[in-house]
């Protein structure tokens, strides 16, 4: 008998593939992606997180009560940035990602930040495969609600070319629903979409309207980290940004001596380097210079060297279309 289980233990993890059982499992036919737009689900429980560190206030409020609870308690300055960050699967107001963000933004100042809080929908509850497939299944649901929630505050006289779309992952995906609710109820776009390594399980392969892409926002930039396995590998956006190795592998983020599991936390550890760079980039003046390149090989080898530079991050000028490539290796980052 024990050496049955040793076989079948062995046998799933050669299996797994290049990002661990996980990776594996998502990219499946053991995962149903529904992006089904006509299942009514309520998404009441999505939480706003709203911070205005200048005046140190924050406030909290469910997204149906948001609109009409933050205007009511707050009189906005409409001549600051609203940067609007959407977390992706498994967050949480309390975790990691979120404080990341809420660090970043501290100091910055004339903005305000909203985060927000749709754990109650997209936890890793009731197991791996059904949550996740469950949060594929919110994505659509929320992505709209957080739409008409902006489109209230644009109600309110909050100007479209002070909001800043920002999502990591599945949040990323979410902000394709986001951006064109809100362009459905204002006849405008949001200033600028940003995503970092947007959801690629149950989205790489899907029709171009469940994911991030150009047209969501007036400007609309994608960053790749973990291109391929939890990261999409869809050009889709006004800029892509491939950061360190065709956007695949980060230098920090190593496989260990443990196949399957080492792969796996590489993958994630690379997929959540895509918010460490960019909260690093709010600081730096000049943020990361990228090359326009044809592929990765090319601009590895100095081939793209004379071709067109742009400053990925935060302080990107947006003025930049196509593909473009990143080191970080030569900032000393990893």
């Amino acid at each position: 008998m024990n050496n049955y289980l040793f076989c079948f233990v062995l046998s799933a993890v050669l299996v797994c593939g290049c990002a661990g059982p996980f990776r594996a499992l998502l990219y499946s036919d053991w995962i149903t992606c529904d992006h089904d737009k006509n299942l009514g689900f309520g998404v009441s429980e999505t939480q706003i997180f709203f911070y205005d560190f200048q005046n140190n206030f924050n406030l909290s409020f469910p997204i149906d009560s948001a609109v009409d609870g933050l205007t009511s308690s707050y009189n906005l300055d409409v001549t600051r940035r609203l940067v609007f960050f959407v977390p992706g699967y498994k967050s949480h107001i309390s975790k990691n990602t979120e404080d990341l963000i809420r660090q970043a933004f501290s100091t910055v100042p004339n903005i305000y930040l909203i985060i927000v809080d749709h754990s109650a929908y997209t936890s890793s509850k009731g197991g791996k495969i059904a949550s996740y497939e469950r949060s594929v299944r919110s994505a659509y649901y929320i992505g709209t609600a957080l739409g008409t929630f902006l489109a209230g505050l644009r109600a309110k006289g909050f100007p479209s070319d002070k909001i800043h779309c920002l999502g990591h992952s599945l949040g990323s995906q979410m902000l394709g629903y986001t951006g064109t609710k809100y362009t459905e109820l204002t006849k405008e776009k949001v200033w600028r979409v940003t995503g970092l390594d947007p959801a690629g399980p149950c989205f790489s392969n899907s029709l171009i309207e469940h994911q991030i892409r150009s047209g969501v926002g007036q400007y609309v930039e994608v960053y790749h980290c973990n291109a391929g396995d939890l990261g999409t590998t869809a050009v889709l956006a006004d800029i892509d940004f491939f950061f360190n190795k065709k956007g695949h592998k980060q230098p920090s983020c190593h496989e260990g001596f443990i196949p399957a599991k080492g792969e796996s936390d590489a993958a994630k550890c690379s997929h959540k380097a895509c918010v460490r760079y960019y909260a690093m980039s709010v600081h730096l003046q000049n943020g990361f210079l990228a090359w326009a390149c044809d592929t990765y090989d090319h601009y590895s080898e100095g081939k793209c060297a004379a071709n067109q530079v742009t400053i990925a991050g935060y302080n990107n000028p947006g003025n930049a279309t196509g593909v473009f490539y990143v080191s970080t290796e030569m900032y000393g980052i990893e």
